[in-house]
């Protein structure tokens, strides 16, 4: 599963309370959904605060020990340089914080082209891929 993370600008967000788009706060348990993800095609994950990274880690049991493969979504308080851990961890979209240039972000997925350890998206580690 390699995907590319797609970058909204904050005004390109909608939240227009589809029911196949879940909210989920970042102190919440992504077990506890487990029996409902197979109707959703959307969960939002908030960053209050860029410092709080609880979020990484309810994207990364998402992808990896739930097996969700919808829309994974940054929101809140999201800049460019949590971009590149933002795709590793499992999300595949994120909406920058207003007033945030979107043009700059290609510049950090170019200065870390590769990894070393494995993640969300390729679980091998490089020395084990092909």
């Amino acid at each position: 599963m390699n995907r590319t993370l797609k970058i909204l600008a904050a005004e390109d967000h909608v939240d227009d309370g589809d029911p196949k788009v879940l909210q989920l706060a970042n102190d919440a348990d992504p077990l506890a959904i487990e029996n409902c993800l197979q109707d959703v095609e959307r969960i939002d994950l908030v960053f209050p605060k860029f410092t709080d990274g609880r979020a990484y880690s309810q994207a990364f049991l998402l992808r990896r020990r739930l097996g969700f493969t919808g829309d994974i979504r940054a929101t809140g308080d999201v800049l460019i340089d949590q971009l590149v851990q933002m795709q590793r961890t499992g999300f595949s979209s994120a909406v920058l914080k207003e007033g945030v240039d979107a043009s700059a972000a290609q510049r950090q997925f170019d200065r870390f082209a590769a990894f070393y350890q494995g993640d969300a998206q390729q679980p091998e580690p490089l020395f084990a891929r092909d």
